[in-house]
């Protein structure tokens, strides 16, 4: 998920912006999806409906299933061998990431040398160094952050960059609208971990915050806000660095752009998977195609439309 430096002049830019960019609809009078009621994240599901309802959805096809393979798959990620990929339970499941081929099937298990308190996203640098994002915060109350940096070859020896977010003082905030420091997507660029939180708040604005890729203790760096009318569950950068795909619940936005600051400045497009299941992870397969998996269990592979 490398790309190379643009961001200097840009980055002081997006670190006063406050405007959001609006998002665009691809699919027009197609509902977003809105969160579940109280309760930990929603889950379970029937995942025989889900399947049908998701044959239904243009580029979307069923390719695998991760019931029994992986517990309430949370993330995705490219593993070392081309053409295979990681995935993980979330809050509760083992901390152990576990290696897929394209279709789901399982080729291995890694366990790793730490606790998974939350973990919601996996990431993975230019040098072979992965991270995994031990942010989820339902409850908008943890003052126990971190991201897990280690290597597949040595997964018992873990690193941790634990963070706190630089405009939270309330643990959890006392208003609704506040409650905005969930974040299950992550991804590694340009020698930063960057997040975007997941907003329970209600407020259609996703945050995007910076750590460093090195161990140590940090406050994460607000950069910028993205208007997304969805709750965000995962973070794919292309290989060429030019698109960005965030997943939401049963929907994903499109940001496109020639360098990084531009992304994060554009206009989102939205496209509906409603029907699919809680979709929690996904990566890109090729520079066209993306693989989704749900909580439920369905593995999905989809043709973005443009």
């Amino acid at each position: 998920m490398h790309l190379p430096s643009l961001l200097p002049a840009s980055l002081a830019f997006l670190l006063t912006a406050t405007a959001c960019s609006q998002a665009q609809n691809e699919h027009a009078g197609a509902p977003s999806q809105t969160a579940p009621g109280p309760g930990k994240k929603g889950k379970g599901g029937d995942h025989h409906k889900d399947k049908a309802a998701a044959a239904l959805i243009p580029g979307l096809r069923q390719v695998g299933s991760l019931k029994g393979v992986v517990p309430e798959s949370s993330g995705l990620c490219p593993a070392e061998q081309p053409g295979t990929y990681f995935s993980f339970g979330d809050e509760g499941n083992a901390a152990t990431l576990y290696r897929l081929g394209a279709t789901g099937q399982l080729l291995g298990t890694l366990p790793l040398g730490t606790a998974n308190t939350d973990w919601e996203s996996l990431s993975r640098d230019d040098q072979g160094n992965y991270f995994v994002g031990d942010c989820g915060n339902n409850a908008n109350d943890r003052q126990n952050l971190v991201v897990h940096r280690f290597r597949p070859d040595q997964p018992r020896q873990v690193q941790d960059i634990k963070f706190k977010y630089p405009d939270q003082t309330e643990f959890p905030p006392e208003k609704k609208k506040d409650h905005n420091f969930d974040c299950e997507a992550s991804l590694w660029h340009d020698g930063k971990v960057w997040l975007f939180s997941k907003d329970r708040g209600r407020d259609a604005t996703s945050k995007v915050y910076t750590v460093p890729d090195q161990p140590g203790t940090y406050t994460a760096q607000l950069v910028a806000r993205l208007a997304i009318p969805g709750q965000v569950t995962d973070a794919a950068l292309r290989p060429d660095g030019h698109r960005l795909v965030l997943l939401g619940r049963g929907e994903l936005f499109v940001l496109d752009g020639n360098s990084w600051d531009e992304i994060l400045k554009a206009p989102p497009r939205q496209v509906s998977l409603e029907g699919a299941g809680q979709t929690e992870g996904t990566v890109f397969k090729d520079a066209t195609t993306l693989l989704i998996s749900t909580e439920q269990g369905s593995f999905y592979e989809f043709k973005l439309p443009f």
